[in-house]
């Protein structure tokens, strides 16, 4: 029976995660699995992959085939790095004290890359977060001058006319106290 460790879909149109299983290649994508083995989320930044090292290692081991896409997902999570050292120890290449000490050393310093990426990631958003506000408080500030200086122009406005109404209701009002005292004798 030839094995593959492939992908299965799931999710909605447009928003597929898949678990990875152990299956019978001539089994369908979707239908009937051996074992699964863990997921993977293309969805998230950076991509999100859950995974059971140790039985992905003994399937590996036993000849189960990936598919490509499982291949380089494995490779990511170091499963065919281990099976790689796995195979010089029995060939005799180095003992398994050196090969778990290199494994660890592969491990940290793809564990620090991707901290890296993640911090820059987080940057970037900070960044593009912080260049936001700068142009938002300076459309705000554009926007606050452009309100006061209507403001002003309508007290000025406003003023005028109070202006011209009290300089209309005094030449209004002098003609009238004038007639009046002619009157009045």
């Amino acid at each position: 029976m030839p094995v593959k460790i492939r992908l299965q879909r799931h999710g909605r149109k447009g928003y597929a995660y898949y678990h990875i299983v152990i299956a019978d290649s001539r089994a369908p994508r979707d239908g009937k699995f051996i074992e699964r083995i863990g997921s993977y989320n293309p969805n998230t930044d950076p991509a999100t992959v859950t995974l059971k090292f140790d039985r992905a290692l003994y399937w590996m081991q036993v000849g189960a085939q990936p598919t490509d896409t499982t291949r380089n997902i494995l490779s990511a999570e170091g499963v065919l790095m281990k099976k790689h050292l796995l195979e010089g120890v029995k060939k005799g290449a180095f003992d398994e004290a050196e090969a778990e000490k290199r494994f660890a050393a592969w491990q940290t310093s793809k564990e620090s890359r991707v901290n890296k990426t993640k911090e820059q990631i987080a940057a970037d958003k900070a960044a593009a977060a912080k260049a936001r506000l700068a142009a938002e408080v300076e459309v705000n500030k554009a926007k606050a001058a452009e309100l006061a200086k209507k403001l002003a122009e309508a007290k000025a406005a406003e003023a005028e006319a109070q202006v011209e109404a009290a300089a209309e209701t005094a030449e209004v009002e002098a003609p009238v106290e004038e007639k009046e005292a002619p009157a009045a004798e």
